[in-house]
């Protein structure tokens, strides 16, 4: 099998060289720029299968070079995991609306950032088997083409919007949604979905998955994610 490529981008050589060691030990190709230009170019010669992206860069900064990389049909599928201080949360929320799929924040534990290379590289090669009918994770199901959840075997008896914003959460167990980009997918029919009101969908579908509520984690200051 071929190795997975990933693309580090970041302008501290001693990060990225220590980020590349414990990538290549773990079996993966990696590449590493120190520039914004030079990320997207070298993203759109190769199409690594993941991006981790500082969002501090000269020039081009971070969320340019991920606003870049969605907008482009070449590259917009790739995932980007964002490497960011802990005081930029605007910035996470903002990268993370751009369509980067999670963030992690410096200074982090190599094994940690390990962890999460592996699970987005994991709900990638998932979601291209997943857009066929059905999902089952934990103990929820949901059928798409007939409109139907259930845990436990017992059926949820769920609105439009809580379906849609099920379904959101689920297809991407672990990725981080933004209370504007659930807006923005979701658009309930039965409810004027807002960003304040995403909170009252979140409690009153928590509510209908009783001992299971905890399924929906909260991620403070960005918005939600469906339990690994």
């Amino acid at each position: 099998m071929a190795k997975q490529n990933i693309l580090v981008v970041d302008d501290e050589e001693d990060l990225l060289e220590l980020v590349q060691y414990n990538l290549n030990r773990e079996g993966y190709s990696v590449s590493v720029v120190t520039t914004g230009e030079e990320a997207i170019t070298r993203a759109q010669q190769e199409l690594p299968d993941l991006i981790i992206l500082d969002l501090l860069l000269p020039n081009v900064d971070g969320l340019e070079v991920c606003r870049r990389l969605k907008a482009d049909a070449r590259t917009q599928d790739i995932p980007i995991l964002m490497l960011t201080a802990k005081s930029e949360e605007a910035d996470i929320v903002t990268g993370l609306e751009l369509g980067a799929d999670d963030y992690m924040t410096k200074p982090f534990s190599p094994r940690v950032l390990l962890a999460r290379v592996k699970a987005v590289l994991r709900r990638k090669a998932k979601a291209t088997d997943e857009d066929a009918g059905a999902i089952r994770i934990h103990d929820l199901v949901m059928d798409f083409a007939k409109h139907e959840a259930r845990l436990a075997g017992e059926p949820l008896e769920l609105t439009y919007t809580e379906f849609a914003l099920l379904e959101l959460l689920a297809r991407r167990p672990g990725r981080v949604f933004t209370r504007s980009h659930i807006v923005d997918a979701i658009k309930g029919a039965d409810y004027p979905v807002t960003e304040r009101s995403v909170d009252v969908q979140v409690a009153g579908l928590r509510k209908k998955l009783g001992p299971s509520s905890d399924y929906i984690q909260t991620v403070r200051g960005v918005g939600y994610r469906f339990k690994e």
